[in-house]
């Protein structure tokens, strides 16, 4: 044999040999191969035809059911925990593989938005733990829908805590919001899933559109009300009522059946009013009351600055502190004299349609000349 022959055989030789190193599994590598036997206990793998790996033991129980029922012929993958055995064989592990393989599933979810179930096993006072896939999630009560976000007057904790712990066992669609195996965070959200469902439906309204539902929920901020096709919109306590309220409460109810009109649509969200399908009694409120005028008014509210006073169902004034006594009062001495609900003569010193607000003094009291709102004073409108 000639040594030109010997040398191409010996690079010929040592090229395979340095591809079937570079080729032998690290590891933590996660590899692929197709089951060559299934006996008790152990599942056999060639990968590549570079080496045999073996599954045995404890690593044979998999984070998901992909790795049940195997075969001969079946293409897997698994995670290399052992270069060699004392047999010489790869040592392999599904439990390791399978749980990357979730991750990674789960991380694809959140990419393309895929809705899943989940099932709902513990809850704490910031949300819900749940089974989604092989992982355990969480969901933070911010990201349940409206009909399972847990609306409890003045948010006790522990009312919260209890809505949420009866709805352990549900199974509840979801998506992934965030998946970092990192930090073994995964949070899934179930709201997402409802505003995608809603922005399908509101394709059919537009601003303007007047729609009739029944208030599902009343808050310090305002009312939901639930119209259409499972649609819920939010009636700020601004866009109630013309005149000031101090809570919806004080007009509305659990179960209202009320019109309203949408006046905006932001993404899922959907704001409405009731007050403005109905004219706005400040634009006449000249017609009925004129400066100079002795009215009675009913004690609506006593607040620092002064008196909110209920001349009609409408129409709200303000008596400011100074303008009830001729001499100083203070807050202590303005609440002990007026009581709410009581009736007093005032009289009208200002009318403000376009600010809808009407300033007043209480009868016989020489009062003073204010320019401007002082520190605290509010408009009657709100």
């Amino acid at each position: 044999m000639s040594d030109e022959v010997k040398k191409d055989e010996s690079q010929s030789f040592g090229n395979l040999l340095k591809k079937f190193f570079t080729k032998v599994p690290q590891v933590g590598d996660l590899v692929e191969g197709e089951v060559v036997s299934v006996q008790s206990g152990a599942v056999r793998i060639d990968i590549d035809g570079v080496a045999t790996g073996v599954v045995r033991g404890e690593e044979l129980f998999s984070e998901s059911a992909e790795y049940r029922n195997l075969k001969v012929g079946d293409k897997v993958a698994a995670t290399v925990i052992e270069q060699e055995n004392e047999q010489g064989e790869v040592e392999l592990s599904f439990r390791i593989a399978g749980h990357q393989r979730v991750w990674d599933r789960l991380g694809e979810y959140m990419k393309e938005g895929t809705i899943l179930d989940a099932k709902v096993i513990n809850a704490n006072k910031g949300g819900l733990m749940m089974q989604a896939d092989a992982l355990i999630a969480f969901m933070p009560v911010s990201q349940l829908n409206p009909d399972h976000y847990p609306r409890v007057p003045g948010g006790d904790k522990n009312r919260i805590l209890e809505h949420l712990r009866s709805m352990v066992g549900q199974t509840l669609k979801v998506k992934v919001i965030d998946a970092n195996q990192q930090d073994e965070k995964l949070i899934v959200s179930e709201k997402q899933v409802w505003e995608d469902e809603q922005k399908a439906v509101l394709e059919s309204y537009k601003i303007g559109d007047v729609v009739e539902g029944e208030i599902s929920a009343l808050t310090s901020f305002g009312a939901f009300l639930r119209f259409g096709d499972g649609l819920e919109g939010l009636i700020h306590i601004s866009e109630i009522a013309w005149q000031r309220i101090d809570h919806p409460k004080d007009v509305l109810k659990v179960g209202d059946k009320v019109k309203a009109q949408i006046i905006d649509l932001n993404k899922s969200k959907i704001y409405l009013s009731i007050k403005r399908l109905v004219d706005d009694p400040w634009k006449s409120v000249k017609e009925k009351y004129v400066v100079g005028q002795k009215v009675t008014g009913e004690v609506h509210k006593v607040e620092p600055f002064g008196l909110m006073v209920k001349l009609d169902d409408d129409i709200h004034g303000l008596a400011h502190i100074s303008e009830l006594s001729d001499g100083p009062m203070s807050e202590k001495d303005m609440r002990e004299k007026f009581q709410i609900g009581a009736e007093h003569t005032f009289e009208i010193v200002s009318v403000e349609p376009s600010n809808h607000r009407l300033g007043l003094k209480l009868e016989g009291v020489k009062g003073k000349t204010r320019g401007k709102k002082e520190d605290g004073e509010k408009g009657t409108e709100e």
